[in-house]
């Protein structure tokens, strides 16, 4: 079971990287936003286009890229969107239970058939170096990539969950509220 904890906490810490590393798009994103209006409404009264199509989708590719890597960084961290009618007054071995097979049946086999399906359409979209049909849009493959990717970082967020939720059930690991909280 150790080693399997030293796993999880591997991938604990490659999650909260990227999930650190995803502020700072954020930031990113609303300042490309905020220059899109300015530029906009400022290049109307000085008569010079001042943006482009590039920088909005450049703040629309911002945007997929916190939507997509956040997700395995809010499991971590149990901020995921959950039904808390019947699981808030469940005992911490009843919840790490209900996560457990959560993990094993429907996020792990989830993400891996999203990884399946998205393959060809990647790969056909670096096949053809896609890029975006709007005039001096973006290359689109970069970002069709990063589905696979924050799929693959979904998976293993959840084989984190499910051995630190099998270790709370077993009775190896104590519980704990949040998994960011847990230090195992």
């Amino acid at each position: 079971m150790q080693i399997l904890l030293r796993l999880s906490r591997m991938i604990d810490r490659l999650n909260e990287l990227i999930g650190r590393l995803t502020y700072w798009l954020v930031i990113l994103m609303v300042l490309v936003g905020v220059w899109n209006v300015i530029g906009r409404y400022l290049g109307r009264s000085i008569g010079q286009n001042l943006t482009s199509n590039a920088f909005i989708e450049i703040q629309w590719y911002i945007f997929d890229l916190v939507f997509l890597l956040g997700g395995a960084y809010s499991l971590k961290h149990n901020e995921h969107v959950r039904v808390d009618i019947f699981y808030t007054k469940w005992s911490p071995k009843r919840k790490a239970l209900a996560n457990l097979i959560g993990a094993i049946f429907f996020l792990i086999p989830f993400s891996i058939i999203v990884v399946i399906v998205s393959w060809g359409a990647v790969l056909n979209s670096w096949a053809i170096l896609e890029t975006s049909p709007d005039p001096g849009g973006l290359p689109r493959y970069p970002i069709k990539t990063m589905i696979i990717v924050s799929f693959i970082l979904l998976f293993l967020q959840g084989i984190s969950e499910a051995i630190k939720n099998f270790a709370v059930f077993t009775g190896k690991l104590a519980p704990y509220k949040k998994s960011h909280e847990s230090e195992f």
